[in-house]
């Protein structure tokens, strides 16, 4: 069976054809817009079915559209997404392309194309958290995309991990996991010195005291996020997926030895961190195998 999924970004528009047993990309699309401007966006979605219809040869498939905000109960529209992409919120997709169309949170359909084709396939317990400008998250449960009432769920990056701090995320928790390690606060949790997350591991790397003090910092609050999650939700595997995983063994090596100190481990028991598989095409792909999969 072979199915549509398109990933609705602010810059573009991605879109990909998939065989949905193994996952195995048959044709992509790329189309750019403007987060500003709805008709455009809109328009560029349409542009990106009509081209992958044709791909597949004009067959009627089902189609799976990632976006950011909160889908609605039935999945057929983005119910709450404030302050970007005007004219998403309430969009009914399946009439516009007159097709039916399931919706999904982005960060949810990360989780599904782990879940269903890369690091987290055969688990049916897993946890995900895309860490780049913000942090997003999924959770699934015994096999099923957890989503949670008003379909809030797996808002991972805005749990508190400083209670104190005066920081309040887009969801009003004080100091959460995103400010402690997205990458859009290096500038500021760095006293100014470094602008971006790649600037303070190259600068980590030369062992240069700020950034080591900065970067295990944060890399520290991660692992007793993690280890936190691990308590609540006991997942088989963790997957890390996103734009700081460029910092590698910078990452990895530290987590680990973080985790070793907080990770409750009962019998032995220890929680796996594995890389996403999947990058930039993560939504589109994890869209389309969440349309009409049994499992989720």
């Amino acid at each position: 069976m072979n199915a549509i999924g398109i990933d609705i970004g602010g810059t573009r528009i991605k879109g990909v054809l998939i065989e949905t047993e193994t996952g195995t990309v048959l044709h992509r699309v790329v189309c750019p817009t403007n987060d500003g401007q709805d008709g455009q966006w809109k328009q560029a979605v349409a542009e990106t079915f009509q081209q992958l219809k044709i791909a597949a040869n004009g067959l009627e498939l089902s189609v799976g559209l990632s976006a950011p905000g909160l889908p609605t109960p039935a999945n057929d529209a983005i119910a709450c997404m404030p302050g970007r992409l005007p004219g998403l919120e309430g969009f009914i997709w399946s009439d516009y392309l007159n097709t039916p169309v399931r919706v999904l949170n982005d960060a949810h359909a990360a989780l599904m194309a782990e879940a269903r084709y890369g690091a987290a396939k055969g688990i049916r317990n897993a946890l995900m958290l895309t860490l780049g400008t913000g942090v997003g998250g999924g959770l699934l449960v015994d096999g099923k995309l957890h989503q949670g009432y008003f379909q809030m769920a797996g808002h991972l990056g805005h749990v508190t991990v400083d209670s104190g701090s005066n920081q309040l995320g887009i969801t009003n928790m004080p100091g959460n996991l995103e400010d402690a390690i997205g990458n859009a606060t290096v500038l500021r949790r760095s006293y100014g010195r470094y602008q971006t997350t790649q600037e303070l591991v190259d600068a980590y790397r030369k062992n240069e005291p700020l950034a080591t003090l900065v970067w295990l910092t944060s890399v520290r609050q991660l692992a007793v996020t993690i280890a936190g999650f691990a308590n609540a939700f006991s997942p088989e595997v963790v997957v890390l997926g996103g734009g700081i995983m460029q910092a590698g063994d910078a990452l990895f090596g530290p987590l680990e030895a973080y985790l070793d100190m907080f990770e409750w481990r009962p019998a032995g028991k220890k929680t796996a961190i594995r890389k996403a598989h999947f990058e930039d095409w993560a939504g589109a792909i994890g869209a389309a195998g969440f349309v009409g999969d049994e499992m989720y």
